[in-house]
């Protein structure tokens, strides 16, 4: 919605758990636990007190003796939330935890989601315990496995064992976003046993200062000496006067990091002196690599700025590169690949689309997007010689439900039906999803406003379900109208489709009447809808975002005054049909304001209004070029979904013969304001 930016618009927890690792100051005596709820029974009778809610407010607040009272008496009525209290109660006293403990708490709730989510708060316990033979025995019982700092403590164990980890190790470590101990830990142990290179080290700062993780750069620097963590100190926090020095010379590689890093701080803050600077001096010092890398990283910069130099800058930086491969960042390459879409007024330099998307990761080139703008520059570049190879491509992504695989069917002239519907749940498939102890407990917390935890417990229990095992999951959660998780179960089939699960339509009679009110495409207020709430009414974002359309407070004002709306009340936004008005209301103002445009009101709708008329600013581009150069990556796949959502929501509601496709709802090219014939921008809309 108007008036943020990109990834304010996550939902917020209601709750976020503490460190699992954090203290206590106090344990007054042991739980008491009575006989445990059979986890593997046949149902869950649905829970009906508060207790959960006070045992919430009890972790909050580290009150272990009334957790330990709520757990006991919870276990005692057979609650069927019980093992989430016994998990808050356990959780909260960790740091005295003794292992016997822990391993009655895995009997008690075997297979449960708090089993698992215990054992990861555990093992990152005893990773800092270091007791690596109760972490190697409790990581072999471990699951989910999607927590890289108990990876890396586990890489470690290995290692400690004698194996040699060094390929996963560098994996783990250079995929860390942030600064952690067991990454850290393990890389100092492969850096002091020769399986990491200092080459390594320098490689990971130069991943963190690119994406602005200083912190994680100053951890990764004490690898090595402290000439170099001292250097990395200034070249951070006073670029400018760390290059003027008088004796700074790239003597050595150490001195050639450093100065590639200050140069990058310094562009910053001033893109344009870091350019004059490397390319009067600093060019010529620096190794080849180190200077093909700061020109990247301006490349970058310029490329996320739209200027239209960043594609001549990515030249640059390859050709000092040579023919070694670089090790850049797929971000870097990904928008090496945009600038180059932009470049020449729009019509692209494909030959460095090409090279950008050669020299991906292979799990970053093999993603649709860049499938499909590959296919595109080997027709570009030569539609005689690559043409079947980019037949091939375009036929390997080409989709009715994606972005990228509907422009894929466009270019091949196909027009793709939609998935069929599979055959109707049986009544035992019904019962089999009622009585999932995991799916139940899931939408018992939901509904109790305990919706992050509700979410991570259901998202866990669909683990290794059959597609008709996902649809019975999902159709549980429609049925409940709870249609977030409906949507999730179902979009996790993969030969048996479901639309109606994947793309619902509640509160059909009311989208319909107020798109019809202000004269909107109902499919495009549905695809949007989808994207913001996934039809969660009371959906509230971390900058305060409500209700189904996502509606900003201060936005939600000016668009009442406008929809006269008298008496406006900001609480309101939680009241479904004033949300619908509001927000379609708003929406079809930014329509307007962007001549009709589906792709720039969208944008418009998420970033707000500003962006999307600087961003259209420069060439006319072929609208997919210009979705795909967003800058904001939040934004960027917020338009592509929303868009793709409509033209699926458009065949399920009907009305038309013929429904628009994607190309024509993106419109051919998107570029600056015309001079005459269109309105006037809306200087007011937020």
């Amino acid at each position: 919605m108007a008036e943020q930016t990109e990834k304010q618009k996550k939902l917020t927890p209601v709750y976020a758990a503490p460190s699992p690792t954090a203290r206590p100051a106090r344990w007054t005596r042991a739980l008491s636990l009575a006989l445990a709820l059979a986890v593997a029974g046949p149902g869950l009778a649905w829970s009906k007190g508060e207790t959960i809610h006070e045992a919430q407010a009890a972790f909050k607040a580290r009150d272990q003796k009334r957790l330990a009272a709520l757990a006991s008496a919870a276990i005692d009525t057979q609650d069927p939330l019980a093992p989430w209290i016994h998990y808050w109660a356990l959780n909260s006293r960790l740091g005295q935890a003794q292992q016997s403990e822990l391993d009655a708490f895995y009997a008690r709730w075997r297979g449960s989601y708090v089993e698992d989510r215990l054992r990861n708060d555990w093992l990152l316990e005893l990773g800092h315990r270091r007791d690596w033979g109760n972490f190697a025995r409790d990581y072999k019982q471990f699951r989910m496995r999607d927590d890289r700092d108990v990876s890396c403590y586990a890489l470690l164990t290995e290692a400690l064992d004698g194996q040699d980890v060094r390929s996963a190790a560098r994996v783990a470590w250079l995929g860390q976003r942030e600064a952690d101990t067991g990454c850290n830990l393990l890389a100092e142990h492969q850096h002091k046993a020769g399986r990491l290179s200092d080459a390594d080290v320098w490689l990971k700062i130069r991943f963190a200062v690119e994406n602005g993780r200083l912190r994680t750069a100053r951890q990764a620097v004490m690898l090595l000496s402290r000439e170099a963590e001292r250097g990395l100190g200034e070249a951070l926090d006073k670029p400018d006067r760390f290059l003027k020095a008088k004796s700074r010379k790239a003597s050595n590689r150490t001195q050639a990091e450093l100065i590639g890093v200050a140069l990058l701080r310094v562009a910053a803050s001033d893109h344009d002196s870091a350019a004059s600077q490397l390319r009067a001096r600093w060019q010529a010092e620096l190794p080849p690599d180190l200077a093909a890398w700061v020109w990247a990283q301006l490349g970058r910069q310029s490329a996320m700025r739209l200027h239209p130099e960043a594609s001549e800058l990515y030249d640059k930086a390859l050709i000092l590169q040579g023919r070694a491969a670089p090790d850049w960042s797929d971000d870097t390459l990904a928008w090496a690949a945009r600038a180059a879409l932009r470049a020449n007024a729009g019509g692209g330099h494909w030959t460095l689309v090409l090279r950008a998307i050669e020299l991906m990761s292979d799990s970053a080139r093999q993603d649709a997007t860049w499938q499909y703008w590959r296919a595109r520059a080997l027709m570009a570049t030569s539609a005689q010689r690559h043409g079947a190879e980019a037949q091939r491509i375009l036929q390997g992504i080409a989709s009715p439900l994606s972005f990228y695989g509907k422009l894929a069917a466009d270019d091949l002239g196909q027009t793709l039906a939609l998935p069929p519907a599979p055959a109707p749940l049986s009544s035992a498939e019904r019962a089999a999803a009622s009585a999932n102890p995991g799916l139940q407990r899931a939408l018992m917390m939901i509904d109790k406003g305990l919706r992050s935890e509700g979410v991570r417990e259901w998202n866990f229990s669909l683990r290794g379900m059959s597609d008709r095992e996902l649809l019975a999951a999902a159709q549980l959660a429609c049925d409940r109208e709870v249609w977030d998780r409906c949507i999730s179960a179902s979009e996790r089939t993969k030969q048996e489709i479901d639309l109606t699960q994947r793309f619902p339509t509640p509160h059909r009679e009311a989208v319909l009447a107020q798109a019809r009110e202000y004269g909107l495409d109902a499919a495009y207020v549905y695809g949007l809808i989808r994207q913001e709430s996934r039809f969660v009414s009371d959906a509230r974002s971390s900058v305060g975002a409500s209700g189904l359309m996502q509606v900003m407070p201060a936005t939600a004002k000016w668009t009442a005054k406008k929809a006269g709306i008298a008496d406006f009340q900001t609480s309101q936004l939680h009241e479904r049909d004033v949300n619908l008005r509001i927000g379609t209301r708003y929406l079809k103002l930014v329509l307007d304001d962007f001549e009709g445009s589906m792709a720039m009101a969208a944008a418009a709708y998420n970033a707000g209004p500003g962006r999307p008329r600087r961003w259209r600013d420069g060439p006319a581009l072929d609208a997919a070029v210009w979705a795909e150069n967003i800058p904001f990556s939040e934004t960027r796949d917020y338009v592509k979904r929303v868009l793709s959502n409509t033209t699926i929501y458009a065949q399920l509601l009907g009305g038309a013969a013929e429904q628009p496709g994607l190309r024509q709802r993106l419109g051919a090219r998107i570029g600056p304001r015309a001079a005459s014939g269109a309105p006037a921008i809306n200087t007011e809309l937020p």
